[in-house]
């Protein structure tokens, strides 16, 4: 059995990372927490870094029902995923056990390339043209020819990816109470053959996304996940909803989304 008071650490290699993550572990074994090497041990999954590393320990650490998730920030401000500094691990570490915490649930959208296996992303899907050419996308809601799309490529966010790419788009930032996905364009063209609805969409989560490639010479485009590049050679199509997981993740009672977004744009 896994016990409540085990912490996996995920950084990156880089040498200052390292040494924070070798304090920490201290800091950690003082306050009566163990520092396991093996993240299927552990009851906290804590990354040491950015927002970028958060995303990539909940990858790296397959979107984990059965644990909770923390971010702790090395900058000089807290972003949408990390609620601590890497100085105040003590006030973490007290949170914790005068159970001053609460448990945030965070959406995550599932994907299937050419209906293959499905995988999760906790921020956003990306789609673009891997050419110097605008590519073609036939949008599908639940099985019905929705729009035909031309431009350079679309963004499928989760509430909380709302504010980072999708936000850029002019996408709204969605509270994440809310389950459901936004769809938002990358430069489309507008014309009298290709037309599309020309704003970001908020789907529910009881709805199916469903984009098809015309196969015009550009069935290789660039992919990524969160912050990861795919490498899937001749897409047919690409089908996403919000899944049944959560990922659960360690905040402090006055540490709402909101509070993080006023803190972040504000």
């Amino acid at each position: 059995m896994t016990s409540r008071n085990n912490i996996y650490l995920y950084t990156k290699n880089d040498t200052d990372s390292l040494r924070r993550k070798e304090l920490l572990q201290k800091v950690i074994h003082q306050h009566g927490f163990k520092a396991v090497d093996n993240f299927e041990e552990a009851s906290i999954i804590v990354s040491i870094g950015s927002d970028a590393t958060f995303l990539q320990a909940v990858r790296k650490t397959g979107f984990r029902q059965d644990t909770l998730y923390a971010g702790i920030s090395i900058t000089d401000s807290l972003n949408m995923y990390c609620d601590f500094f890497a100085d105040d691990i003590e006030k973490m570490a007290d949170a914790v056990q005068k159970d001053k915490i609460e448990v945030r649930k965070y959406p995550i959208l599932e994907v299937s390339v050419n209906k293959n296996p499905k995988f999760f992303c906790l921020n956003e899907f990306t789609i673009r043209s891997n050419v110097i050419k605008s590519f073609v996308l036939d949008i599908f809601i639940d099985q019905k020819h929705f729009e035909t799309f031309r431009g350079d490529g679309m963004v499928i966010s989760t509430p909380t990816g709302s504010s980072a790419y999708n936000k850029s788009l002019n996408g709204a930032v969605v509270d994440p109470l809310l389950q459901c996905i936004q769809v938002a364009e990358i430069a489309s063209m507008n014309s009298n053959e290709y037309r599309t609805l020309g704003s970001p969409f908020v789907l529910s989560s009881e709805r199916t996304l469903e984009l098809r490639l015309q196969q015009d010479w550009n069935d290789y485009p660039s992919m990524s996940t969160d912050n990861e590049a795919l490498s899937i050679q001749h897409v047919d199509t690409v089908t996403l909803s919000l899944s049944d997981r959560v990922v659960k993740t360690v905040k402090l009672k006055d540490n709402s989304y909101w509070d993080k977004v006023k803190r972040s744009f504000l």
